[in-house]
């Protein structure tokens, strides 16, 4: 029988974190959590030789027992920061170790598990479930083996479901009956009050199941237990429902993408001489006993105290290049420097600046470092050393180059740009046989890296999109980070309260519509109602049932009433999760969001925005747009300005077609999609329906992302000859066009890439495949890069414009978010009329178009009323 080995990630790290003393490399980074999981997959790995291997993680985000129960795991202590700190490390050392990681939002590793376990099982598979949770013991049976950790993670016990009979008197899936009568502390799972584990063991080895006992409370001995029984009946079944591990979670798994493959021998050795975890080298027989061999032989001073602080800022006279590590990052507010590496003058120096004492005169030196604008600096990854320096009132001076921003320039697709990575790719070192040592290592390479970047970015012609645009953006976001978003947490509760109303409510339509109750978030429930019992006519078919996905459900949208409450029931509790429980996570404690804004993420140039995300706030329905209520200026006399592009892609496209027609209509102050209809339907611009303009719009902007008819026509829900006629139409009115975005297809297919009017990158290997529908998904690209990846760069000049601008004339109104083609400020009300002036200005200005760029001004007390 072939094996597979299924690691439950969470429960293994808690337990190796609590079982084991608080580990840290000699640079503070906490590894026990990392050094008992890795030592337990080893241990795990020879004992059962598996043919197949996975870890699953639960998500951050709410799962839909938080939906169904409120309290489901209340009052559970957060998470130590150091543990949360090393499930990075776990789950980068499993990838080194070519083991696939599932994680799905709404349901929990144990879901994950028990959906693949059960999977597996089923097809004659021996499995074996390693986890510290006992609730995983409802998996059990002959062939799928729960193995236990006793002891921390050093002892293990193995149940099958004749073990579980044998030791319990229960089934396994008996077992979820007991945990329904017991309850569960540490998931606040009620149970029934006054049952222990040993009264529940006895009960459902007696009567089965908790519906048996519950219709025979009569026969049942004890007054109190009879009590609460009767008392308490759907508070145990529903308990039941919640201790149940869902078999069919929606994910796609293809037992190929677990088959058990070789580590990365030097990647992972390097992993573990990092982390300081030497003792487990000897398990890797690749590595034996040669680990004292590897060393380094870079030369460098250790800088931890004022004393030699002071010597290195008297001593720099050459150019520095400085990389660095940061603790706290994940709010604001405890972002600190940890270590900063820095090679200068042939030398290599690392300022432990969280070891060096007396912070007045070390922040002294430090100021006098990085102010001194002579001091020329090449950075790697420049934007969070700035903020965490202007939380110490230390202004960034003489940076010159940013090695991580100019290799994202080059090649804007790459996952990875950290500077081992950046040293592997461009100068074909290999960084990974070295000790403790390595980020001394990384950082010796960095005037190489530097120059050779440098080289490229002249040969590709980008100067002018790294050293005005990108290099002086990192201090705009920067600042945008520092000054965060001001959130009223009152109106959160609010909203915390006005959704779990409209969630219920809508589920219960949802269930009246279906004259059953089942559980909306569970694909195959859903599936066996929609295409079972109202025989909708099925549109697609998955590996494990009907599919129930968003575009199946938008193809549905007319065939029942209760699609629209499905999907609308999906997005609210997606808002729900991600926005409204999800936001209360990350107020920090100036009672203000700190996103994060990164250039290196989009293949399109566009800013993103995480931890939390703010541009991505779905505003289709009217509970999706209530969440920007939340959002409020500083104070109270503040005001919030929206400054938002009118049609900027359209513009854009206008300009770089060098359509007379589009740009005339532009100039003319024309509303582009009357206009678009009246000439593609033949009509007066006085008789266009708003039915005509709203499909103009949508040919509009389908033709700026390259939509096909077939698209167009799915869009519009008219034939696809209705469509192919709008689109020819279009074509006949707005020639150029056409022929525009015909060259683009032709150019990208020769050189490969596409670019921006400011020369931006975007690398299409899509557009020379040989299958059909990868190679359109490549023309579409092509015709798309270059209009958003000009509208993005033309946002970003206007950020810099703006954010100068303010700062030149000293006023206190500043950016505090960007969303696409949108700049949010907090402006003083004292400044009001002239930031607004200021801002119209410089972001009409921001670059030279055949076409004007309109921006539209909207102010309010909070994000929602600026819209």
């Amino acid at each position: 029988m072939k094996k597979v080995l299924i690691l439950d990630g969470n429960s293994l790290a808690f337990r190796a974190f609590y079982a084991l003393p608080l580990l840290t490399t000699s640079e503070g980074k906490y590894t026990n959590a990392l050094y008992g999981f890795t030592n337990m997959l080893f241990k795990m790995k020879e004992e059962i030789n598996p043919d197949y291997i996975f870890a699953a993680f639960d998500r951050k985000a709410l799962t839909f027992r938080h939906l169904e129960y409120k309290d489901y795991k209340a009052g559970r202590k957060k998470m130590p920061s150091e543990l949360a700190e090393q499930f990075p490390r776990i789950k980068q050392m499993l990838s080194i170790m070519n083991i696939k990681i599932y994680e799905i939002e709404g349901y929990e590793a144990d879901d994950i598990i028990g959906t693949i376990a059960d999977k597996c099982g089923a097809s004659g598979m021996e499995v074996y479930v390693v986890t510290g949770d006992r609730d995983a013991l409802q998996l059990a049976s002959d062939n799928i083996n729960v193995v236990i950790t006793k002891k921390g993670v050093s002892e293990t016990e193995s149940y099958t479901k004749e073990r579980m009979m044998e030791e319990f008197k229960v089934t396994p899936q008996q077992f979820i009956d007991v945990k329904g009568l017991m309850g569960d502390k540490s998931d606040n799972i009620p149970g029934v009050p006054g049952v222990g584990e040993k009264t529940a063991f006895k009960l459902i080895a007696e009567y089965g199941s908790i519906e048996n006992v519950l219709e025979n409370i009569d026969k049942i001995s004890g007054k109190k237990l009879k009590e609460n029984l009767e008392a308490f009946k759907e508070q145990a079944v529903h308990s039941k429902h919640l201790a149940t591990i869902v078999k069919d979670v929606p994910i796609e798994f293809n037992i190929e993408d677990i088959k058990v493959s070789e580590a990365d021998a030097k990647e992972l050795k390097k992993f573990i001489i990092q982390y300081q975890m030497k003792s487990l080298l000897n398990k890797l027989p690749e590595c034996g006993e040669d680990t004292e061999e590897i060393k380094t032989d870079i030369n460098y001073e250790k800088i931890d105290s004022n004393e030699k602080l002071k010597s290195f800022v008297d001593s720099i006279k050459d150019i520095s290049f400085i990389s660095y590590e940061l603790k706290g990052t994940e709010r604001f507010s405890t972002k600190v420097i940890d270590n900063l590496y820095v090679l200068t003058g042939g030398k290599s120096y690392v300022i432990e600046y969280s070891k060096i004492e007396n912070e007045v005169e070390s922040l002294d030196l430090l100021k006098k470092y990085f102010e001194k604008d002579e001091i020329k600096k090449v950075v790697h990854d420049c934007k969070n050393l700035i903020t965490v320096l202007s939380k110490m009132n230390i202004e960034v001076k003489g940076m010159i180059f940013d090695t991580a921003i100019s290799a994202y320039l080059l090649d804007s697709a790459k996952q990875n740009y950290s500077l081992p990575k950046l040293v592997n790719d461009y100068l074909c070192e290999d960084v990974d046989e070295v000790d403790s040592d390595i980020k001394i290592i990384e950082n010796s390479f960095m005037s190489r890296l530097y120059e050779t970047l440098k080289s490229k970015i002249e040969e590709q012609q980008m100067e002018k999109l790294l050293y005005e645009v990108e290099m002086p953006l990192c201090f705009v976001l920067s600042a945008m980070e520092s000054a965060g978003f001001n959130v009223n947490r009152n109106k959160l509760d609010e909203l915390e309260v006005k959704f779990r109303e409209e969630i219920d409510k809508t589920q219960r339509i949802i269930y009246e519509l279906c004259d059953e109750e089942f559980n909306i978030n569970s694909p195959k429930q859903l599936g066996k109602i929609l295409f079972e019992k109202l025989d909708l006519p099925i549109i697609k078919k998955t590996k494990t049932g009907y599919s129930t996905n968003a575009e199946v459900l938008e193809k549905l949208a007319d065939k029942h009433p209760v699609i629209e409450k499905i999907i609308y029931f999906r997005q609210i509790t997606k808002i729900y999760s991600t926005y409204v429980e999800g936001l209360k996570q990350v107020i920090d404690k100036d009672g203000k969001i700190h996103s994060s804004f990164n250039q290196t993420v989009t293949t399109t140039g566009r800013l993103s925005s995480t931890d939390p995300n703010l541009q991505n706030i779905p505003i289709k329905y009217e509970m999706g747009r209530e969440i920007r209520k939340v959002f409020i200026p500083n104070n109270e006399d503040d005001i919030i300005l929206s400054a938002d592009y009118s049609q900027i892609e359209l513009r854009v496209l206008a300009h770089m077609a060098g359509d007379e027609n589009m740009i005339n209509a532009f100039a003319h102050h024309t509303d582009i999609h009357t206009k678009t209809a009246s000439e593609v339907f033949n009509v007066p611009i006085e008789e266009v329906t708003s039915l005509l303009r709203s499909r103009a719009k949508a040919v509009n902007f389908g033709i700026v992302y390259g939509i096909s008819d077939f698209s167009l026509s799915q869009d519009l829900h008219i034939t696809r000859k209705e469509a192919k006629q709008y689109m020819d139409a279009y074509f006949e009115r707005y020639p150029k066009v056409k022929e525009y975005l015909d060259k683009t297809i032709v150019d990208a297919k020769k050189d490969g890439y596409a670019l921006t009017i400011l020369n931006r990158k975007r690398y299409i290997p899509e557009i020379s495949a040989s299958n059909k529908i990868v190679k359109a998904l490549g023309e579409r690209l092509a015709m798309n890069a270059p209009i958003q990846g000009s509208a993005a760069d033309i946002i970003k000049l206007a950020m810099i414009h703006v954010y100068d601008e303010l700062k030149k004339n000293k006023f206190k109104s500043e950016i505090i978010l960007q969303v696409h083609d949108e700049l949010i400020l907090n402006v003083k009300q004292n400044e009001f009329e002239q930031v607004k002036l200021l801002v119209k200005t410089e972001m009409e200005n921001a670059l030279k178009l055949h076409v004007g760029l309109d921006v539209d001004i909207n102010t309010g007390n909070t994000w929602y009323e600026a819209k």
